[in-house]
């Protein structure tokens, strides 16, 4: 019996084919579609930013003069803002400020030698339309009076070129500036006071009334003496925030093994939870370090020690490394804010412009531009929020009944505007042209490196972290998947602290 042999026909296999190419182009269609809707997103989005920041910079305008004017019958004296003239508001916070090279630093004074401090130009000079107009403005009739002096005298281009920071600047150091600066020590109690903008409840002041002016530590180690060393481990909090973003969250979360090994110091940075908020620091570098060597490493006692740090602490705690490169045992940094900066970039504009790059979206990167572009609207967030967070306290423990706990509102909210603006330019954008000399730095040293990174963390890219690395060939990359920036340790704090304990076994 033959068994019929099926043919296909032609018109069977010509229809298949065009079956296929029928949903190939489907696909390319949805393809351009999707593409499309992409690039018609991505210009809405930088339309509506354009206006929003055009807003928002004559919103911030306003405010200026309005603060002025509120300053000066409150506190009865005109205190001076960057958007008039950075040197003016640096001054008069009691801070001398010469040029070296074109950088403007300020003059500081210790027990036994004076030396320079970088501040940041993202403090003084912030791109915006309102203020390119009236630079261009000042520019141009700077430029005619220099022609006009020019006519009278040679000698006027040569001073010029020189102001301008064309000619190698240079400074001396006199006797004057001495005495200045020690009259400023003695007026020291002049600035202890809170603006009236600021939060005045007792949590937020109680570093007043207290003689040494140290950082608030909260210390967590063994109850009773053992006859093994105790390792001290130091955690260091990034912007608004505080101690308690440690203590509540990997604190209570520690193995009993580990408790009785580490002793656990988490530190209030200078301006923020408890510690001293004084309105004459221009919170640098510098500043932040020595205050923790100070309130820290030198009443504890502190010879060898692991560091943990978070976003902006992380620039902190690698130059506290630096200049402790025989004491740090390890290193973990979480979400560290590195951007290396392309050859040619001017540093601290580059960094700011990656943290906060005026857009309204996502909604981080627009909460980030909005602080770190507009000196008076985050003066206003801190005027309406920080000093009404006791409030804000009570009404989320009544709205929720009680059922979470609002230890994050301490972190993010006890704070004063002056300290939080300087320590955000001065730390994330000053040090932009000092990482790669420090992260080079670490890389010699022999502690064990590592950073953790949130793979949806919208405020700081996980290129920062690969960045790190990049310097440092040894540290060890982890990123955390469906994490951010907060949640790399909140909601998985015991996670965290098993792996806290597992990188600090090898070098104990």
């Amino acid at each position: 019996m033959s068994v019929p042999l099926k043919v296909r026909s032609k018109s069977g296999r010509s229809g298949g084919k065009g079956k296929r190419r029928a949903e190939g182009r489907a696909m390319a269609q949805d393809k351009t579609v999707g593409l499309l809707f992409l690039v018609a997103l991505r210009v809405v989005v930088d339309v509506l930013s354009f206006l929003v920041f055009f807003l928002l910079d004559l919103l911030d305008t306003i405010l200026c003069y309005l603060f002025k004017v509120v300053d000066f019958f409150v506190e009865h004296e005109w205190t001076p803002c960057y958007c008039s003239s950075g040197s003016d508001a640096i001054i008069s916070s009691g801070n001398i400020m010469v040029s070296e090279q074109g950088r403007m630093k300020i003059v500081c004074i210790s027990a036994d030698k004076l030396q320079l401090e970088d501040i940041s130009d993202t403090l003084y000079s912030r791109p915006s339309i309102f203020s390119e107009i009236s630079g261009w403005t000042a520019a141009r009739v700077r430029q005619i009076k220099g022609m006009v002096e020019a006519g009278r005298s040679n000698k006027a281009p040569s001073r010029d070129r020189r102001r301008n920071g064309m000619l190698r600047s240079r400074y001396r150091i006199n006797s004057t500036i001495v005495e200045m600066l020690q009259g400023k020590i003695g007026r020291q109690m002049d600035h202890l006071l809170p603006r009236w903008s600021d939060c005045y409840c007792s949590k937020c002041t109680s570093w007043v009334a207290s003689p040494k002016q140290s950082l608030y530590v909260r210390a967590n180690g063994p109850k009773e003496p053992k006859e093994k060393e105790v390792t001290d481990v130091l955690f260091i909090h990034g912007f608004v925030s505080s101690s308690v973003f440690w203590t509540e969250t990997l604190f209570p979360n520690f193995s009993d093994d580990a408790k009785s090994r580490y002793r656990f110091l988490a530190v209030d940075l200078l301006g923020f939870g408890r510690s001293p908020k004084p309105a004459d620091s221009l919170y640098t570098l510098s500043e932040h370090v020595d205050m923790i060597e100070r309130s820290v490493l030198n009443p504890y006692n502190v010879k060898s020690f692991h560091i943990v740090a978070h976003s902006l602490g992380c620039i902190i705690a690698i130059a506290l490394a630096v200049r402790h490169p025989n004491s740090v045992k390890s290193l973990t940094l979480l979400s560290p804010p590195y951007f290396p900066v392309p050859e040619g970039e001017n540093g601290s504009q580059y960094v700011l412009r990656q943290v906060a790059p005026r857009r309204v979206w996502p909604l981080m990167a627009f909460g980030s531009s909005v602080a770190a572009w507009y000196e008076h609207i985050s003066r206003i967030w801190c005027l309406v929020v920080c000093k009404n967070h006791r409030l804000l306290d009570f009404l989320l423990k009544l709205i929720t009944r009680n059922r979470i706990r609002t230890y994050l509102v301490e972190g993010f909210f006890c704070h004063t505007h002056h300290g939080a603006w300087h320590t955000l330019h001065n730390i994330i954008c000053g040090t932009a042209s000092k990482m790669d000399d420090y992260l080079g730095q670490v890389a010699r040293l022999s502690c064990q490196v590592t950073v953790l990174h949130g793979a949806d963390d919208e405020l700081l890219p996980v290129d920062c972290s690969f960045a790190v690395r990049s310097k440092i060939p040894r540290a060890r990359v982890k990123v955390i998947e469906k994490k951010d920036h907060l949640t790399i340790v909140v909601g998985r704090q015991k996670a965290f602290a098993r792996e806290l304990e597992e990188i600090w076994k090898p070098c104990s």
